[in-house]
């Protein structure tokens, strides 16, 4: 009876919807389990990436060096990095065109704005996708429970006298379908969580930058920047 229940036969001898659901959580969880490695190791660098830059910023340097050194390195600078420079490229187009005061900063703060969407969009990529695998698979562990439990009770329609051996099989069978949807969904639920809360506070810091750089680019004047 115990190598009857062990869970590799249990998976071998279910029925072929209960394999098919089963096959299809634990691509759900291969599926979770890369997304929740590649997404931590890019949130992990955006979060570098922007200490790095905000130490560079806050340095004290001229604003002009920043941004052509910013422009060089601008696919390997990070999310606040392009959100400086969209800002500040705005900034000195503007001011080129003769607009000061308000029109610029206007333009430059809708500039960054756009950017500020477009990091943060690019940091959220994939994350629904954690959020459908943590939400779905549940029930479909449960759908294939549910269906293993019925089949196991119709089968003891051909038998005299049930037992708990006739239909033990079938419900271990049957809750290995709900076991393989928690162990799917559960890891996705905690990494979209945490991941949305790291991006969050990651947005606040963008949020904050624009606002102080917007203040240090109204005191500048023209012939400064």
């Amino acid at each position: 009876m115990t190598q009857n229940l062990s869970m590799l036969s249990l998976i071998l001898n279910a029925t072929l919807l209960a394999q098919a659901v089963m096959l299809l959580l634990l691509l759900f969880s291969m599926a979770s389990w890369t997304l929740i490695f590649k997404k931590g190791a890019i949130i992990r660098t955006a979060r570098a990436q922007t200490e790095r830059f905000e130490h560079h910023f806050w340095s004290g340097g001229d604003l002009q060096t920043l941004y052509q050194q910013a422009e060089k390195r601008r696919r390997n600078g990070g999310a606040l990095e392009s959100i400086f420079i969209e800002g500040m490229r705005e900034f000195l187009k503007a001011n080129d065109s003769g607009l000061t005061g308000h029109t610029a900063l206007d333009a430059a703060r809708r500039s960054m704005r756009a950017a500020f969407q477009r990091e943060t969009d690019a940091l959220e990529t994939h994350l629904a996708t954690l959020a459908s695998i943590g939400s779905v698979s549940p029930y479909i562990g449960l759908f294939g429970t549910v269906w293993g439990i019925m089949n196991s009770f119709r089968g003891l329609s051909n038998v005299q006298q049930a037992t708990l051996a006739n239909v033990a099989p079938g419900i271990a069978e049957a809750l290995v379908a709900t076991a393989m949807g928690l162990f799917a969904a559960i890891p996705a639920v905690i990494a979209y969580n945490r991941y949305m809360h790291d991006i969050d506070r990651l947005a606040v810091r963008f949020e904050v930058f624009i606002e102080e750089f917007l203040n240090i680019l109204q005191r500048q004047k023209p012939a400064h920047i």
